[in-house]
């Protein structure tokens, strides 16, 4: 299948993810989309290794996603989103300092397909957690915050309750949100390259590609990132927020794909 019909086929999935009111259809959808994302990656890898044309085969590239303006809050947790879903599309990731760019790396359809999902995910992401801090659920739990004081050239900490303020509660919110996202989408990408193996003409070697497209795009990324050192995530100085990591689980499992998504390799930023 072409990356063009390849990506239609996706963006019908994505359509019908949006058109249902019933949660449990939506993530059927969701990861029906996944799954044909992930078989077309596995069929355009086997085509690579197999084929005999004399045309440039497919090779790892470099993008850059513009995910934020520089100070925007929220910005780690929408890298945090971008990540999980290229780990499970094989899309490798740099970030800025700034969090405001992920640089990918991976084939052109795995880094489309990445793009897609992000656009609509993060819409859902920033609707629900707007959602959450409207509804003042966080209002009613506190957490502990370390003070540190100076006093006669001596530096005194101490420990105090506290309520949780808003933006702990949203970066909670997101931070889960995230995770069980790219929880899903990885457990999907097991099933199907399991499924592809088992399911393969003799002599195809599917998992023999797997692994050659693997080292391939891990030698591109050694070859051609300059990242240094390791970026962070969210630290813990953010402040913890059990209600809020709880709700953003939840809204993460019953996230669903949106017709936002444009399939035409466009990333979205969000104003809030």
């Amino acid at each position: 299948m072409s990356s063009d019909k390849m990506l239609t086929r996706i963006g019908g999935l994505l359509r019908q993810a949006e058109s249902t009111d019933n949660p449990h259809e939506a993530e059927a959808f969701m990861e029906a989309a996944q799954r044909l994302a992930t078989s077309a990656s596995v069929d355009l890898a086997v085509a690579r290794s197999h084929s005999a044309s004399r045309e440039r085969q497919a090779a790892p590239t470099q993008k850059v996603i513009p995910i934020g303006e520089p100070g925007k809050r929220g910005l780690k947790t929408y890298v945090q989103l971008f990540v999980a879903i290229a780990h499970a599309n094989d899309v490798q990731c740099d970030v800025s300092r700034s969090s405001t760019q992920v640089f990918a790396y991976g084939f052109d359809s795995d880094i489309e397909t990445t793009e897609a999902l992000y656009s609509s995910l993060l819409i859902q992401m920033v609707r629900a957690s707007d959602a959450y801090i409207k509804s003042g659920a966080y209002k009613s739990e506190t957490a502990i915050r370390t003070v540190t004081e100076i006093k006669n050239r001596r530096r005194y900490t101490r420990r105090e309750e506290v309520p949780v303020a808003a933006v702990t509660a949203r970066l909670n919110f997101q931070t889960a949100f995230a995770a069980r996202i790219g929880q899903r989408l990885g457990e999907v990408k097991k099933d199907t390259e399991a499924k592809a193996i088992a399911q393969e003409q003799q002599g195809a070697g599917t998992a023999l590609v797997l692994r050659n497209k693997e080292v391939e795009l891990r030698d591109y990324y050694r070859q051609t990132s300059t990242a240094r050192g390791h970026w962070r995530g969210q630290s813990a100085n953010a402040g913890y927020s059990e209600g809020a990591r709880k709700a953003g689980d939840r809204a993460g499992r019953n996230a669903k794909i949106g017709a936002h998504a444009e399939l035409d390799g466009a990333s979205r930023q969000l104003g809030r």
